[in-house]
């Protein structure tokens, strides 16, 4: 059995410069890795059989469909990795599902791309193979990030990678109102107005002068991020706060364990899902 964890992305700076003729946006944004997300377990059985568990499972399945094949990324990244390199081969598959669907953090996504790496491993293939970075890119805009799975700055679609020295080691705290977003909905209300590139310096002065461009559209879906962010950024001991993706997950980047943790305390006092977790 293969083993393949799905780390939680984020988006530490997100900018939107325009939209293309492709129908994509234009994007420049800084992606961030944590230690903890979603786990994928792979191994050859008679028959494909795709089982999702965990915290999350009943708002991507039900009980009829919890053994089937059914069209999820995570199979549709197993049926597009055996279709580019001709493998006839049948897998069990688990997904622990720990991320909330339709959060920003990339859960769809890292799950995909952990698909692809856990059956790189499997079959010998090299993780640069650059047919392995050809079926993320055709799966969605995230994915190939999510592959490499290190802080990058993205450009194009996001999937333009340039790897950068990260923050590793960085407390960080997730925190999720209970309000799923349809990217493609926030991606909507998008005002068009193009606020400039992201600037120079280290990684997180990057951050913190950068902005996350679908922030004010989803909180107009979803006014409870307002809600998120206010309590996080009057947290002590905070580097970094905002919006993840297109949300409604929130996060913050914090100087040591202890802010992290007193943080924390706040938010489940909330009832907010919440991840106490590092940046990898």
């Amino acid at each position: 059995m293969i083993t393949e964890p799905a780390p939680a992305k984020l988006n530490l700076a997100l900018h939107i410069r325009h939209r293309r003729p492709d129908g994509y946006h234009e994007l420049e944004t800084l992606f961030a890795f944590c230690r903890d997300g979603d786990l994928i377990e792979f191994e050859p059985a008679p028959e494909n059989r795709f089982t999702i568990t965990g915290p999350f499972a009943a708002e991507l399945t039900d009980a009829a469909d919890a053994a089937s094949w059914a069209d999820n990324l995570v199979t549709r990244a197993a049926d597009a990795f055996t279709a580019a390199y001709g493998i006839a081969q049948t897998y069990r598959v688990t997904l622990t599902k720990h991320l909330p669907i339709a959060s920003g953090i990339g859960g769809g996504s890292a799950d995909a791309a952990a698909t692809l790496r856990a059956l790189a491993r499997l079959h010998g293939i090299p993780p640069a193979d650059p047919d392995l970075a050809a079926i993320a890119a055709r799966l969605g805009a995230d994915v190939p990030a999510c592959l490499l799975g290190r802080t990058a700055l993205g450009r194009g679609r996001g999937d333009a990678l340039e790897p950068m020295d990260g923050l590793s080691g960085t407390p960080a705290l997730l925190v999720n109102p209970g309000v799923p977003l349809s990217t493609a909905a926030v991606f909507a209300r998008w005002d068009g107005v193009d606020r400039g590139p992201i600037g120079e310096g280290d990684l997180l002065a990057q951050a913190r002068a950068g902005r996350n461009d679908l922030e004010p559209p989803a909180r107009a879906l979803a006014p409870a991020i307002g809600d998120v962010l206010k309590l996080l950024n009057g947290a002590s001991g905070l580097l970094l706060a905002r919006m993840s993706g297109s949300g409604a997950t929130c996060f913050a980047l914090f100087g040591d364990e202890p802010a992290r943790t007193a943080a924390a305390a706040v938010v489940q006092a909330r009832g907010w899902w919440h991840l106490e977790t590092t940046l990898a």
